[in-house]
């Protein structure tokens, strides 16, 4: 009598978490691929962060292993770990689906998590890594487009790619100068620092970004970071693109990143309550403030559209504020932000210009936000104040 035979398929992947493949025999014969994976991603995050390039090429293939370790190098790393989400194997080739999870030590206080796609290959038994890449449409990390060079100003962690040691320490300077500033504003009740990403051009911002560099033509900085966010969340990284912020000048240069670090400050009382024209222009009445800049040299398109008679009926939408290359409106946009923010500070004081954005952000919901604010805090009413608001822009930029 002929002896059972187990029918194979051939390149056909199966997801394997674990799971229990039955058999010639009949029996249940475990599959250990998930668990094997994942020790490989333990040994690889405990090489990173024990800077052991030996332990972390014995975790990759032969043809090499993705981002090299040499690119993390000068990362003060305080965490590194992988979690396996889910592991599509065919034969002696695997792609895992993973979630990375780092913390930078010193700036924050909660781990930051990002998915990644590796991809290993079975060597000789033991599982390798070939590629460690984001996941989907997931943004890079800073050292997925080069070697990292680290700067530690005061109050700044500044990390590069591409770019030298001399203009990064000019980097940590604005920062260190933007953070006392802002404090001197908004009080103490942040981390009063921050980290700064410069990548090598505008297309590493938008890879950092996950993003079309076209949207970002022209934006100097952004920042990234969770609206309303705990105090124990990841620090926010302001993202520089050097393109732009290159052809600033020094007053420029300043008022980005003091600009950037009011929205770091800022960042656990902004919610999906505060519109954009009390974020950016509070943002952009700090980074301006003591400048000695005039309302005219600070809003140059609304005064534009104010001498010739064509004062906005209202204060900025928020899709006002998109990067959809109508420069002109975007930068009216912002203007009128920050001349409502200017109006406030000066007609109630700076006090009441926190208080005002404080109880914004503290709204439930957006409906009634700066309506209910204006109320108790002002105590005027939405009509009231757009009213004041064009005669402000009048009088100030006619």
């Amino acid at each position: 009598m002929a002896g059972r035979r187990c029918a194979s398929r051939a390149g056909l992947g199966v997801v394997l978490l674990l799971a229990g493949l039955v058999g010639c025999g009949g029996g249940a014969v475990p599959d250990t691929a998930a668990a094997d994976v994942q020790r490989v991603l333990d040994r690889r995050a405990d090489a990173v962060l024990d800077r052991d390039e030996a332990a972390f090429r014995a975790t990759g293939a032969a043809a090499g292993a993705g981002t090299g370790l040499a690119n993390l190098r000068d990362v003060p790393l305080a965490a590194w770990s992988y979690r396996l989400a889910g592991l599509s194997r065919s034969g002696d080739r695997a792609t895992a689906r993973a979630e990375l999870r780092y913390r930078i030590a010193g700036y924050d206080a909660a781990p930051v998590e990002v998915d990644r796609t590796l991809r290993l290959t079975r060597v000789r038994g033991t599982w390798r890594v070939t590629s460690d890449e984001p996941a989907g449409k997931g943004g890079d990390q800073l050292w997925d487009e080069g070697t990292v060079t680290a700067v530690r100003g005061e109050r700044s962690l500044v990390l590069g790619v591409g770019q030298s040691g001399e203009r990064l320490r000019a980097f940590a300077g604005l920062a260190d100068r933007a953070v006392p500033a802002v404090s001197d504003v908004w009080g103490a009740d942040w981390s009063r620092h921050v980290v700064v990403l410069v990548p090598k051009s505008l297309e590493g911002m938008a890879g950092l970004l996950g993003a079309p560099a076209s949207g970002y033509r022209g934006i100097a900085a952004v920042t990234t970071g969770e609206a309303g966010g705990p105090a124990g969340a990841p620090a926010d990284r302001v993202i520089v693109n050097p393109d732009a912020f290159g052809v600033l000048g020094d007053l420029g240069k300043q008022v980005v990143l003091t600009h950037e670090t009011t929205h770091v400050a800022t960042r656990a009382r902004t919610t999906a309550a505060t519109p954009l024209w009390l974020s950016e222009g509070y943002a952009d009445w700090t980074g301006y403030r003591g400048s000695g800049r005039t309302p005219g040299q600070v809003a140059p398109e609304l005064r534009r559209a104010v001498a010739q008679g064509d004062v906005p009926a209202a204060l900025p939408e928020d899709e006002d504020f998109g990067f959809t290359g109508d420069s002109g409106g975007l930068a009216r946009a912002y203007e009128g932000g920050w001349m409502a923010c200017r109006l406030i500070a000066d007609r109630w004081g700076e006090v009441r210009l926190n208080d005002f954005y404080r109880a914004v952000g503290g709204h439930r919901e957006r409906a009634g936000a700066v309506e209910d604010a204006l109320r108790e805090v002002l105590h005027t009413t939405p009509e009231r104040f757009g009213a004041l608001w064009r005669q402000y822009l009048r009088d100030q930029l006619g």
